[in-house]
């Protein structure tokens, strides 16, 4: 139980530094795609310590992580205007912009897997597979690492 909390203490702190980072970073799309996308990251290792058993299942931490994630995906849409696809040490694929039907369904894509309806660990672990699946197969076609 002690450990859930701590859990969604992390969970919380790690969104409130992601809040500020964007907010610093406003006016600048690629800063503020790379400070949503850390939120994303920080939500994935807290769903992934959930899902591997490492931390006892908490329905509110587990509902929490996709729910961030949601909250970042329902962004990610307005996050890449033409123009922002250089500067800001951008990963973001040129294709982004060449693509942006392909683009925009796999944002929806990722928007619809991390709205499932979780009420147990079995239907979270089903969901943040579809979600992080997608995390993957997305930056796999529209990321350029660095």
């Amino acid at each position: 139980m002690q450990l859930s909390r701590l859990l969604k203490l992390s969970l919380a702190a790690g969104l409130f530094a992601a809040a500020v980072g964007t907010s610093f970073a406003a006016g600048n799309p690629a800063s503020e795609r790379q400070a949503l996308m850390k939120n994303v990251g920080a939500a994935t290792k807290a769903g992934a310590s959930i899902a591997k058993g490492e931390v006892e299942f908490d329905l509110v931490a587990a509902q929490l992580v996709l729910h961030t994630m949601n909250g970042s995906a329902l962004g990610f849409g307005y996050m890449f205007p033409a123009g922002s696809e250089t500067g800001s040490e951008t990963e973001a694929s040129p294709k982004i912009w060449e693509d942006r039907a392909g683009f925009d369904a796999a944002v929806n894509k990722f928007v619809a897997d991390t709205s499932a309806k979780v009420t147990d660990l079995d239907s979270f672990k089903a969901a943040f597979g579809a979600a992080t699946a997608n995390c993957s197969s997305c930056h796999k076609a529209w990321r350029v690492k660095k």
